[in-house]
Order: C-alpha cells, then structure tokens, then sequence
C-alpha cells in the first residue's frame, strides 16, 4: 500500500500537474509592501484544526488573525477593524481550488449616546471626552463605554465574488444577527478581570443549513506565533541550529545538539508576551463544512477593501472618506511565513491579491526556491557546516506535497489541485492540548502541521526543516501512512533522494519555542490580550 502512496506522490503527471498550479506557502506579519499601509485589514496567521476542546471534537475551527505587532499600550485608539473592509474565510472541500463555503465579516463602530458619545460639564459646556471609556468597564456594565464595535456573519455559498449580496446571515442563539466584539484590553484598572469580560463575547450560534449549531468570537487576543524575527530578517544572525537543551522545552532537544547553535529560550521570541492582535474566529460541525469530498478541506483567509478611496477634507467620526467600487482583495493567508521568506520582492503584493486557482503565475518560488540558497550564502561552509546546504532536487517536489497538494492518501483531497491552501484530513482526531507535539505530523502527532494548523504548531522550525530537505530523508510515518502498525516506521516518501538534502536532517530553529500548555484548551484557544497597564 505505501509503495502505491510512493508512486502517486512522484509520478510524472502529478508532479507536472502540482508544479503548473502552484505557488509558496503564504503571507503573514506586514509581508508585502502594500498592506504595510493597510494593518487593520493586514493577515497575520490562519489556523485550522479539529476542536480539542473537551466535548467538541466533532469541530473544526478556524481562526484568522490580523492587525500585527500591537502594543498593549497602543491607545488611546486601539485596535478597532475597518468597517470599509470585508473579512474573510474560505473553504474548498472538493479539491478545486475555489472557496465552496466563506464566512463573511464585516464591522461597524458607533460612539455611545446615539453617536455623539459620552460627554462631561466643562464650565458649564458639554465637552466630549477624548478617550474610549470614562470610567471602569465590566461584563455587566458597559455604561462608561464610549466606543462599542459590533459585526455581522454571513455563510456564503459557491464563488463569493459573484455572491457579495447573498448568503444567509448567522444568528446568535436567543435571537440577533449582530453580534459585539469586547474592547481591547485597555489595562486592569478599566476592566479588573479581562479574562470574564472578554468570555461574555463568545456567542453560541446557528449555522445555515446545519443541524447543529457553532460558536463564534471576535475580538484581542495575546500573539501566539514564535518567531524570532529580529534575527531572521537580520540575515539571520544566529546558528539556525539546535544548540544545547533547555529542560523547560524538552521536545525541541536533538539527539545530537550543534555545537554553537542556538538554544530555545522565550527571550528570542519577538512576539509572544510582547504584543496581540485580532482574532476572528469561529468554530463549526466538520459535518457542515465537508461537502461531498473526502473529508479534507482546505482553507484560506482574505481581506478586501472598495476600488475606490476619496478622502474626506472635513471628516467626522462617521466619514473620514468615501469608499467605492468592486471589492479589492489586498490580504490572503493560509500556512505562514511564505509571502516574507519565499515570495520575491516584486510579486509580495501579487500573491495578496490572487485567488488560488491563479497560483500558477507564481509557481518557480516554490519550485525553485530562493530561500535555501540564501541559506547557504550566508551559513555555508560557516560555523563547522558544509559549504552545499541547498536541497538541488529541482522541481521541488517534496515542498509541492507538503503545502501545496497534500501527502496523497493522507490530507490530499479527492481532486487534486496545486494550490496554495491550509489543507485538513478531518477525520483524524484531535490531539488534547497536553499531548501535542510542537512538530506536528513529522513528529507523528497527525492532527498538527502541516495536517491544519493549531496554535502551539511550531510552524517556523518546521517549515525551516522541511525547505532545507527534511521530507528527501526517512521520516517516521510508515505506519500511519499504510495503516499498518507493524510497518516499518522510518520511510523515504521518495520525494526526492537524501543526497539531494545535505542538511536536511539537521534540526533548523529559530530557538523561539512554544509550549503547547501555555495556550488555552478552549475556544478561542489563544490567550486572554496583554494588558496596557500596568505593564
């Protein structure tokens, strides 16, 4: 059975099939030069994975981030969406590359006392206040609120570019298609226990045409992506490398640590603990999302905007501008990194704007790949590495399977197209959040990346691993990819061959961990914002 698996996944139509329609993995934080003018409607990670909440593994959920690298501190604003913009989440689950269902959001702010907000006596003149609250804020009394944000859902079936108009709105259970998002969180002398506050915002919702209903949640939430960007984009000015172990981060031991690489440690995260964003997410029954496919899906987030912009020279809180025309999609996100790491300077802002049936365009920066060859300019022959560390298989076939067609018989759909999606095999079951491992599938924890994302998937380590040739060498899948649990475990998917990786079994980091306990167990999962104050 896995000789067939073999076969399929190097056979030269597939690979042809899968190199003609392909492109990299995807955007994330200000990645293309465009949207660094747009963060409120800039996608920063996208995460997919069945419920491991306890009595909700019949699931899915999906979490679409955006607005990056926000300051706790950062009022006396904040944070609030584009209400100009709609935010999106798409699924394909027949294999074609074309969304089959989007959840649509869109936003909208409005100032407390019928829009002219709270105002204060000054002298015997009613003067309104220039902050978003006048006093403390609480689950059960909003009253000194001055700003509130609210959002719709809407399910849109089929191509939602000929669909804007259509589609049937989510209801909160008990009635009301509108639906409140909590403020940022401010600090903890405006609201004490941002943690009860912000749950009071989970709503139980319908989903159309499903006979059970999902949850949905909009709102800040502490950054969960480990990352040390610093250093990265500093030309990587570290040995990528396990180093020495940290006992507080055993699953990234290496049998064998490099002499002089990095050692995991949270201060080389740049984001964790230091900043948060803004998570859309909503959880629905796998059962209303799979069609009649196989049971995997695929997924993507996007951000559009109106054609048209007209700046207003006498604004108002209601009318700063005047937008107009078709939706413009300026932000789509699946898998991480890509758009910063692999997608060329010139076509950043292409990718953002690209269905991914329009791959195609795109398709030598996955086949061949600058990254590794940058990676090898800068390390090679340095720090007792060889002077070869670019993989020279060429197509990429190995990176076509892992994120752009799915490992055949495991999380590849029933019609194959090469596409740049987040795909999910919905029939494996959850990991609980205690037992997952940050490696995800090639470290045999099948419900991890690049299976679906989940929060604490090491996404960065794991996509270094895999661009400098991880998948040319034996991995331990054997027996999950046959079914068979006497298969020999350790086998060469035959995507390419290990001379064609030098390096590839070497443990590539970042030394930025996560630890699965660190996030929450629950929906949303990731954790309670960090406070502005005190801080």
């Amino acid at each position: 059975m896995l000789s067939e698996r073999r076969k399929a996944l190097v056979s030269a139509g597939a690979i042809i099939a899968a190199v003609c329609a392909s492109t990299a993995w995807a955007s994330s934080h200000r990645e293309a030069p465009g949207i660094t003018k747009m963060p409120k409607v800039d996608a920063t990670d996208f995460y997919m994975f069945r419920s491991y909440e306890p009595g909700r593994q019949d699931m899915v959920t999906l979490i679409a981030n955006y607005q990056p690298l926000q300051a706790p501190y950062g009022g006396p604003n904040y944070f609030t969406m584009d209400s100009d913009a709609v935010y999106e989440i798409h699924v394909d689950n027949d294999g074609d590359a074309i969304e089959d269902v989007t959840f649509q959001f869109q936003f909208s702010n409005t100032l407390a006392n019928e829009g002219n907000g709270i105002a204060l006596n000054v002298g015997g003149e009613m003067v309104a206040i220039p902050l978003r609250q006048a006093g403390m804020i609480s689950a059960g009394d909003s009253s000194a609120q001055n700003e509130f944000e609210s959002y719709t859902v809407r399910m849109i079936q089929g191509d939602r570019r000929s669909e804007y108009a259509g589609g049937a709105m989510l209801a909160k259970v008990g009635g009301g298609t509108t639906f409140a998002k909590p403020i940022d969180n401010i600090g903890n002398k405006t609201i004490g226990d941002y943690d009860a506050y912000a749950n009071g915002f989970v709503f139980e919702t319908d989903i159309p045409g499903c006979d059970t209903g999902g949850r949905v949640f909009v709102g800040q939430r502490a950054e969960a992506f480990a990352v040390n960007l610093g250093e990265i984009f500093d030309l990587i000015n570290l040995v990528p490398i396990q180093g020495a172990p940290n006992p507080a981060y055993p699953q990234y031991d290496a049998a064998t640590p490099f002499a002089g690489g990095i050692t995991q440690d949270r201060a080389n995260d740049d984001l964790i603990g230091r900043f948060n964003v803004t998570s859309i997410a909503i959880e629905v029954p796998i059962a209303c999302v799979v069609g009649a496919g196989n049971g995997v899906i695929g997924a993507w987030t996007t951000a559009s905007l109106p054609q048209a912009r007209l700046l207003d020279p006498s604004p108002t809180y209601e009318d700063t501008d005047r937008m107009g025309g078709a939706y413009v999609q300026v932000a789509r996100l699946s898998a991480p990194l890509v758009n910063e790491v692999v997608i060329g300077l010139p076509d950043k802002d292409l990718f953002n704007a690209a269905e991914p049936t329009q791959d195609g365009a795109l398709a030598t920066y996955v086949t061949n790949p600058a990254l590794p060859e940058l990676v090898e300019l800068l390390f090679g022959g340095v720090a007792g590495l060889p002077a070869e560390l670019a993989p020279n298989n060429f197509p990429r076939a190995d990176l076509v399977a892992a994120f752009l067609t799915g490992f055949e018989g495991f999380n590849q759909q029933a019609t194959v197209t090469g596409s740049e999606m987040m795909r999910l095999n919905t029939g494996v079951p959850p990991t609980a959040l205690a037992n997952q491992n940050v490696f995800g599938l090639v470290a045999e924890d099948l419900a991890g990346f690049p299976n679906g994302r989940r929060p604490a998937d090491d996404t960065v380590d794991i996509a270094l691993r895999v661009v400098m040739g991880a998948l040319c060498h034996p991995v331990p899948l054997g027996q999950e990819l046959s079914g068979d649990p006497e298969a020999e475990d350790n086998v060469n998917l035959m995507l390419c061959d290990p001379e064609d990786a030098p390096v590839g079994t070497a443990a590539f980091t970042d030394g930025a961990p996560i630890n699965p306990t660190e996030l929450r167990a629950s929906f949303p999962y990731l954790n309670t914002p960090l406070a502005g104050s005190p801080n």
